[in-house]
Protein backbone atom coordinates (compact mmCIF):
# COMPACT_ATOMS: atom_id res chain seq x y z
CA UNK A 1 0.00 0.00 0.00
CA UNK A 2 2.60 2.54 0.78
CA UNK A 3 4.19 2.10 -2.54
CA UNK A 4 0.67 2.69 -4.42
CA UNK A 5 0.45 6.01 -2.03
CA UNK A 6 3.85 6.76 -2.73
CA UNK A 7 3.13 6.57 -6.89
CA UNK A 8 -0.04 8.92 -6.64
CA UNK A 9 2.01 11.40 -4.72
CA UNK A 10 5.01 11.04 -7.60
CA UNK A 11 2.30 11.33 -10.39
CA UNK A 12 0.64 14.70 -8.74
CA UNK A 13 3.97 16.30 -8.59
CA UNK A 14 4.48 19.65 -10.55
CA UNK A 15 7.49 19.94 -12.04
CA UNK A 16 8.95 23.71 -12.22
CA UNK A 17 9.48 25.72 -15.16
CA UNK A 18 13.44 26.54 -15.57
CA UNK A 19 12.44 29.83 -14.31
CA UNK A 20 10.76 29.17 -11.04
CA UNK A 21 11.50 31.12 -7.80
CA UNK A 22 13.53 29.47 -5.59
CA UNK A 23 13.53 31.69 -3.11
CA UNK A 24 10.96 33.95 -0.89
CA UNK A 25 12.83 37.35 -2.89
CA UNK A 26 12.26 35.65 -6.24
CA UNK A 27 8.28 34.58 -5.50
CA UNK A 28 7.63 38.37 -3.87
CA UNK A 29 9.28 39.41 -6.93
CA UNK A 30 7.22 37.17 -9.16
CA UNK A 31 3.70 37.81 -7.06
CA UNK A 32 4.80 41.64 -7.25
CA UNK A 33 4.93 40.91 -11.55
CA UNK A 34 1.30 39.39 -10.89
CA UNK A 35 -0.50 41.78 -9.69
CA UNK A 36 1.25 44.49 -11.13
CA UNK A 37 -0.33 43.19 -14.32
CA UNK A 38 -3.67 42.59 -13.07
CA UNK A 39 -3.98 46.36 -11.82
CA UNK A 40 -2.89 47.59 -15.04
CA UNK A 41 -5.48 45.65 -16.45
CA UNK A 42 -8.21 47.07 -13.96
CA UNK A 43 -7.45 50.51 -15.31
CA UNK A 44 -9.09 49.66 -18.52
CA UNK A 45 -12.18 47.33 -17.11
CA UNK A 46 -13.08 49.78 -14.93
CA UNK A 47 -14.35 52.62 -16.93
CA UNK A 48 -16.54 49.71 -19.10
CA UNK A 49 -17.77 49.10 -15.64
CA UNK A 50 -18.67 52.44 -14.92
CA UNK A 51 -19.91 53.19 -18.12
CA UNK A 52 -22.47 50.42 -17.82
CA UNK A 53 -23.35 51.11 -14.26
CA UNK A 54 -27.15 53.20 -13.70
CA UNK A 55 -26.52 53.98 -10.35
CA UNK A 56 -25.10 57.37 -9.40
CA UNK A 57 -23.82 56.64 -6.15
CA UNK A 58 -21.88 52.91 -7.75
CA UNK A 59 -20.58 54.94 -11.05
CA UNK A 60 -18.99 57.72 -8.62
CA UNK A 61 -17.47 54.86 -6.41
CA UNK A 62 -15.89 52.80 -9.16
CA UNK A 63 -14.97 55.87 -10.85
CA UNK A 64 -13.01 56.96 -7.42
CA UNK A 65 -11.17 53.02 -7.57
CA UNK A 66 -10.30 54.25 -11.12
CA UNK A 67 -8.21 57.14 -9.76
CA UNK A 68 -6.79 54.98 -6.24
CA UNK A 69 -6.01 52.10 -9.33
CA UNK A 70 -3.78 54.52 -11.10
CA UNK A 71 -1.93 54.77 -7.71
CA UNK A 72 -1.60 51.77 -7.13
CA UNK A 73 0.23 50.58 -10.14
CA UNK A 74 2.43 53.73 -9.41
CA UNK A 75 3.10 52.64 -5.80
CA UNK A 76 3.97 49.48 -7.27
CA UNK A 77 6.46 50.82 -9.61
CA UNK A 78 8.09 51.87 -6.35
CA UNK A 79 8.12 48.91 -4.90
CA UNK A 80 10.03 47.62 -7.42
CA UNK A 81 12.37 50.54 -7.44
CA UNK A 82 13.08 49.83 -3.75
CA UNK A 83 13.77 46.12 -4.43
CA UNK A 84 16.34 47.20 -7.20
CA UNK A 85 13.92 45.31 -10.06
CA UNK A 86 12.38 46.52 -13.45
CA UNK A 87 8.18 47.08 -13.45
CA UNK A 88 7.66 44.30 -15.39
CA UNK A 89 4.25 42.97 -15.29
CA UNK A 90 3.40 38.81 -16.03
CA UNK A 91 -0.27 38.08 -16.75
CA UNK A 92 -2.00 37.13 -13.80
CA UNK A 93 -4.45 34.45 -14.70
CA UNK A 94 -6.48 34.98 -11.94
CA UNK A 95 -7.70 37.87 -12.85
CA UNK A 96 -8.11 37.96 -16.37
CA UNK A 97 -10.43 35.10 -14.93
CA UNK A 98 -12.41 37.70 -13.10
CA UNK A 99 -12.31 39.88 -15.28
CA UNK A 100 -14.13 37.91 -18.13
CA UNK A 101 -16.77 36.70 -15.26
CA UNK A 102 -17.70 40.70 -14.93
CA UNK A 103 -17.51 41.09 -18.41
CA UNK A 104 -19.76 38.31 -19.03
CA UNK A 105 -22.21 39.30 -16.02
CA UNK A 106 -22.79 42.94 -18.17
CA UNK A 107 -23.63 40.51 -21.28
CA UNK A 108 -26.23 38.42 -19.43
CA UNK A 109 -28.07 41.09 -17.38
CA UNK A 110 -30.11 44.07 -18.44
CA UNK A 111 -29.33 47.66 -17.86
CA UNK A 112 -30.37 48.68 -14.16
CA UNK A 113 -30.28 47.51 -11.04
CA UNK A 114 -29.69 43.95 -11.84
CA UNK A 115 -26.80 44.66 -14.10
CA UNK A 116 -25.73 46.80 -11.26
CA UNK A 117 -26.04 44.40 -8.52
CA UNK A 118 -23.81 42.19 -10.84
CA UNK A 119 -20.97 44.40 -11.33
CA UNK A 120 -21.09 44.51 -7.38
CA UNK A 121 -20.50 41.10 -7.12
CA UNK A 122 -17.73 41.03 -9.95
CA UNK A 123 -15.92 43.75 -8.25
CA UNK A 124 -16.17 42.35 -4.72
CA UNK A 125 -14.72 39.21 -6.48
CA UNK A 126 -12.15 41.49 -7.67
CA UNK A 127 -11.67 43.07 -4.54
CA UNK A 128 -10.81 39.93 -2.05
CA UNK A 129 -8.58 38.29 -4.97
CA UNK A 130 -6.47 41.77 -4.11
CA UNK A 131 -6.87 41.79 -0.69
CA UNK A 132 -5.70 38.43 -0.60
CA UNK A 133 -2.95 38.91 -2.49
CA UNK A 134 -2.20 42.39 -0.93
CA UNK A 135 -2.19 40.71 2.11
CA UNK A 136 0.58 38.13 1.50
CA UNK A 137 2.77 40.55 -0.25
CA UNK A 138 2.95 42.30 3.09
CA UNK A 139 3.67 39.25 5.05
CA UNK A 140 6.74 38.47 2.60
CA UNK A 141 7.78 41.73 2.65
CA UNK A 142 7.96 41.71 6.55
CA UNK A 143 9.65 37.83 6.31
CA UNK A 144 12.16 39.58 4.16
CA UNK A 145 12.85 43.02 6.48
CA UNK A 146 11.67 44.79 3.65
CA UNK A 147 10.00 47.88 5.49
CA UNK A 148 9.26 50.24 3.30
CA UNK A 149 7.81 47.73 0.42
CA UNK A 150 5.24 46.54 3.40
CA UNK A 151 4.53 50.26 4.21
CA UNK A 152 3.58 50.87 0.80
CA UNK A 153 2.01 47.39 -0.28
CA UNK A 154 -0.03 48.04 3.47
CA UNK A 155 -1.46 51.09 2.13
CA UNK A 156 -2.97 49.50 -1.13
CA UNK A 157 -3.85 46.71 1.49
CA UNK A 158 -6.25 48.80 3.21
CA UNK A 159 -7.17 51.05 -0.08
CA UNK A 160 -8.27 47.73 -1.49
CA UNK A 161 -10.45 46.79 2.05
CA UNK A 162 -11.97 50.40 1.93
CA UNK A 163 -13.11 49.94 -1.53
CA UNK A 164 -15.09 46.24 -0.51
CA UNK A 165 -16.67 47.94 2.30
CA UNK A 166 -17.87 50.99 0.14
CA UNK A 167 -19.33 47.89 -2.77
CA UNK A 168 -21.06 46.16 0.58
CA UNK A 169 -22.56 49.34 1.22
CA UNK A 170 -23.77 50.76 -2.27
CA UNK A 171 -24.86 46.93 -2.41
CA UNK A 172 -27.10 46.46 0.90
CA UNK A 173 -28.16 50.02 0.70
CA UNK A 174 -30.24 50.14 -2.36
CA UNK A 175 -28.84 48.29 -5.02
CA UNK A 176 -29.71 44.96 -4.21
CA UNK A 177 -33.42 45.80 -2.74
CA UNK A 178 -33.75 47.79 -6.32
CA UNK A 179 -32.49 45.04 -8.07
CA UNK A 180 -35.25 42.45 -5.73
Amino acid sequence: MKTNEKSKTEKGTVKPKSSAADDLRNLFVDSLKDIYWAEKALTKALPKMAKNATNEGLVEAITSHLEETNSQVTRLEDVFALLGEKAVAKKCDAMDGLIKEGESILEETEPGAVRDAGIIAASQKIEHYEIATYGTLCAFARTLGEKEAEKLLATTLAEEKEADVTLTKKAYNTINFDAK
